[in-house]
């Protein structure tokens, strides 16, 4: 079959420049193993984004094919509105157990999107059900990303690729970045995130508490924002002023959890637990489109009575074989011991980082856990020369996926350091062969 000629006649690609896409090298993935993705045409490369972000335990795991084989075999899909499911009902306990204390009501959907749909609602029918329903606002930081449905949009709204969209999205509030490098207000790093841009959002919680129902930000890293990397001390902040007016925090670790950051959640870093935490893409390793929203007891509690319920469902919500993988996918993250193994990987990460620094077209530089980025300069061509660079890295035998300006790593969990440094001799050679 010519994929090549076919995909361009039928497939529509997501976040796709067509005609960039149509003038460019065709690659169509074959199969994945561990940290690699072969090709059609026989070339195979290293895998530096963990498919989207979403494959922390590698490809063509034996354990969650298999786990995905054998549920196949036994319950292929049950609903979940006034019935259950075994697999459902263990990793909902799974997942409670895991999560922050005190967050154990776990509601299951299908991607990022509609797990932040579900906090959003639970957040507002909460206030309702305790007798506060003009609470129906929320405050987010700017560029943020919490999906691309509309609720989900109004809370994280990127202008430069929502923008069609702006007339059907609900205005929310937000607060400015928190990041620390390219500071807007020409500090120095680590004080700029704890200085205005925290004042700002101290401010907004304070003016708009009555009408807020909840604050939601990404912990520690912005991602599609372009790795924005934050201070823990902003999250305990955010954290207490939320509890000081009333206003419920929702945790979005939907792209950072499961071990990314270095810690099991995001929040660990900085001891806080949300209200909701948000969980989606490392779930079932990435291998099938899981996610869920898991609340606290006041929350879940908030609807009892007077027949009251939750207004939300999804025809695949907790199904049963995504289940089954993601109980796999828990069980392999214990016995192999992550994050924690992945410890001497981080430390190729931040000193790879730091190497790459030193060429005269990067920015600035920056990691957190298993996350590393570097912006390129405008002056040595920012984003075009960041697209060059991850075409040159393709041929080179790695993939990676640029933002912008940003090139990132994101590679599986599973990723030992000698495999890192193969990865950045990798992109150091197709920096040095790309840039001015």
């Amino acid at each position: 079959m010519d994929f090549r000629d076919t995909d361009f006649r039928h497939l529509w690609h997501p976040y796709t420049d067509i005609d960039a896409f149509e003038r460019e090298p065709y690659t169509c993935i074959e199969r994945g193993e561990g940290v690699f993705l072969h090709t059609t045409d026989g070339h195979r490369m290293y895998d530096g984004i963990a498919s989207w972000w979403a494959v922390p335990l590698g490809h063509s795991h034996p354990r969650l094919v298999e786990a995905m084989r054998a549920q196949a075999g036994v319950l292929q899909h049950s609903i979940l509105g006034n019935l259950s499911h075994p697999m459902a009902v263990r990793l909902a306990e799974r997942l409670a157990g895991l999560a922050p204390e005190g967050l154990g009501h776990v509601y299951f959907a299908c991607d990022g999107s509609s797990a932040t749909e579900a906090a959003m609602k639970m957040a507002v029918q909460y206030w309702r059900n305790v007798g506060q329903p003009n609470k129906t606002r929320f405050i987010g930081l700017a560029e943020g990303y919490h999906g691309d449905t509309l609720g989900a949009m109004g809370v994280g709204f990127t202008s430069w690729f929502q923008e069609p969209f702006k007339s059907l999205v609900m205005p929310q509030l937000f607060a400015p970045s928190p990041h620390c490098t390219c500071c807007a207000y020409d500090k120095k790093e680590g004080h700029c995130a704890l200085g205005e841009p925290w004042s700002a959002m101290e401010r907004l919680i304070a003016e708009h508490h009555n009408e807020v129902a909840a604050v939601m930000a990404e912990p520690l890293c912005q991602a599609s924002a372009g790795m924005r990397i934050y201070p823990a001390e902003y999250l305990r902040r955010l954290r207490r002023c939320c509890c000081e007016h009333g206003v419920l925090l929702i945790a979005d670790e939907i792209a950072v959890g499961f071990g990314r950051t270095g810690a099991w959640w995001a929040c660990d870093h900085a001891e806080v637990t949300p209200d909701i935490l948000c969980v989606g893409k490392a779930l079932t390793g990435g291998y099938l489109p899981m996610s869920a929203a898991i609340a606290n007891d006041a929350i879940y509690d908030s609807f009892r009575g007077g027949g009251r319920r939750f207004w939300d469902g999804h025809t695949y919500c907790g199904n049963p074989i995504t289940s089954a993988v993601a109980l796999a996918a828990l069980d392999v993250f214990e016995e192999e011991n992550l994050p924690e193994a992945c410890a001497p990987a981080m430390a190729v990460m931040r000193s790879g980082f730091e190497s790459l620094a030193t060429n005269e077209c990067v920015a600035y530089q920056k990691t957190l856990g298993m996350i590393g980025m570097c912006a390129l300069s405008d002056a040595a061509g920012g984003a075009e020369l960041a697209r060059r660079v991850s075409l040159k890295a393709m041929k080179l035998g790695l993939f990676i996926r640029p933002l912008g300006e940003v090139l990132y790593l994101w590679p599986p969990l599973i990723t030992t350091p000698a495999q890192l440094e193969e990865i950045f001799a990798i992109l150091r050679a197709a920096i040095e062969a790309e840039a001015p």
